[in-house]
C-alpha cells in the first residue's frame, strides 16, 4: 500500500499524533504540551496547535476550559456507542455504493484485503488498519456520497484507538473472514448477500468486543 506524503507541516503533525494515539504510544489522559511536542517533532508551535485543534474535532484530544489538552479518555459505554455509530455509517455507505461497484473496484478491494492480512502478519497494525478502512472506503465512495465518507473518517481513528488491538488479537479475525466472504459474494455477482455479510461483520464484532471491553 502506498502512503502519500502529507502536504503541509500541520498535516504531518496530525498524522504523527494520530498514529501515536491510535497505537497507544500516547495513552488516554496524556497531557499534551505545545512547546514540548513542537520541540520533539522539530516544528514550530503553529502547526502543533493546528494539529491539536484538528484532533480535537476527531475526538482524539480533549481541550479543557482552562486550555489544557489531554488524549481523550473513553469509557466502555462510549466505546460501544462509537462502534455502533461506525457500523450504522459504514453499512449505509456500503448499501448505497455496492450496486455501483465495477471489476476495477473489486480488484482494488482484493488488493486492500491482501494488504490488510499482510500488515497483521508483519505486525504493522497501522498499515493493516489503513488497508482495512480502505476496503470499505472503496464501496462508500462508489456511492458518490463524500459527506458520508467524511463522517466515517472521523470515527475510524477513534475506533482504532479505543480498541488498540495488537496484530496478534483474535478480534481481527472477524474482519479478515468477513471481508473475504464479502468479496466472494461480490465476485459471484451477488451484491445483496455481500451487503448482508458486511452488516454481519459489525454484529459479530460488537458481540466479540463487548465482553473484552467490560472485562477491563
Amino acid at each position: 500500500m502506498s502512503y502519500t506524503v502529507p502536504p503541509t507541516r500541520t498535516a504531518a503533525v496530525v498524522q504523527q499524533l494520530r498514529n501515536e494515539i491510535v497505537t497507544g504510544e500516547l495513552p488516554p489522559g496524556t497531557l499534551i504540551k505545545d512547546a514540548e511536542l513542537a520541540a520533539r517533532l522539530g516544528v514550530s508551535i503553529t502547526p502543533v496547535r493546528e494539529a491539536i485543534a484538528q484532533l480535537s474535532v476527531e475526538g482524539l484530544i480533549d481541550i479543557a476550559p482552562n486550555r489544557t489538552r489531554h488524549v481523550t479518555k473513553m469509557t466502555q459505554k462510549n466505546a460501544l456507542e462509537l462502534i455502533d455509530v461506525m457500523g450504522v455509517l459504514a453499512c449505509a455507505g456500503f448499501e448505497w455504493g455496492v450496486e455501483n461497484l465495477t471489476s476495477t473496484h473489486l480488484d482494488l478491494m482484493r488488493q486492500r484485503q491482501k494488504e490488510f492480512v499482510e500488515g497483521l502478519r508483519t505486525g504493522n497494525v497501522l498499515a493493516a488498519g489503513a488497508a482495512g478502512a480502505d476496503f470499505s472506503t472503496i464501496v462508500i465512495l462508489a456511492s458518490g456520497n463524500r459527506e458520508l465518507q467524511s463522517m466515517v473518517d472521523l470515527v475510524v481513528a477513534r475506533t482504532l484507538r479505543i480498541l488498540a488491538m495488537g496484530a496478534e488479537s483474535n478480534l481481527w479475525d472477524v474482519w479478515i473472514t468477513g471481508h473475504e466472504q464479502v468479496l466472494q459474494h461480490l465476485e459471484a455477482g451477488d451484491p445483496a448477500r455481500a451487503l448482508e455479510r458486511y452488516r454481519q461483520i459489525y454484529v459479530d464484532f460488537r458481540a466479540k468486543i463487548e465482553p473484552a471491553l467490560f472485562a477491563e
